[in-house]
């Protein structure tokens, strides 16, 4: 079948890209090949272009990457950017996630019910940015024991023992930013400017 230039330019495109995704997520070709099943040498051959990409080579790539097929693929439209998603309850809490696909940054906001009460403190991989939006916000890390209040802010390395719950008999409301691998969140924000007395 003969392929459109467009056609062409965007299958000479996957290659590149199949290869920067997989670098910025720091995944490599064996670890690829593990999570897909596909051979080093044949994803090689893909990031190279040596290998024309197809859907049964392209859709466990996404899967692995967590990523929409488009993305390989490089869809030039520019979409409803509006993230559309159904809240999640679970333990006392309601998530509602505010990036579409499930990448290397995660973000949320949560709904904290006091009915929730006091959890154990748990550890597991990643890193976490909290923001309380409203509501005060229990903080157990390690042997601190903190209360924020709306507008404050905590970071911390999930593999230090955590807990976090409404601080008193009031929901609270929280932007959370979560990275799996460790990745930490770099926050730019305008100094506060100090008035002149």
């Amino acid at each position: 079948m003969d392929q459109t230039p467009a056609t062409a330019r965007v299958l000479d495109e996957v290659g590149p890209r199949l290869r920067q995704l997989r670098s910025e997520r720091g995944v490599t070709l064996a670890g690829l090949s593990e999570a897909t099943g596909i051979s080093k040498s044949t994803l090689s051959r893909l990031e190279s272009g040596q290998r024309k990409p197809s859907l049964e080579l392209l859709l466990p790539i996404a899967q692995a990457h967590q990523v929409a097929l488009d993305e390989l693929v490089g869809s030039e439209k520019v979409g409803d950017p509006r993230v559309r998603s159904a809240p999640r309850e679970a333990n006392g809490m309601t998530s509602l996630p505010l990036t579409r696909n499930i990448g290397p940054l995660q973000a949320f906001k949560m709904i904290i019910s006091p009915e929730r009460g006091v959890p154990e403190p748990e550890t597991h991989e990643g890193y976490e940015w909290l923001y309380v939006l409203s509501g005060k916000l229990r903080l157990i890390l390690a042997e601190h024991d903190l209360v924020l209040k709306p507008g404050e802010a905590a970071e911390f390395d999930c593999r230090v023992p955590h807990a976090f719950y409404s601080a008193d008999d009031k929901p609270v409301e929280v932007l959370s930013l979560f990275g799996r691998q460790g990745e930490r969140m770099h926050i730019r924000a305008k100094p506060r400017r100090k008035d002149k007395e």
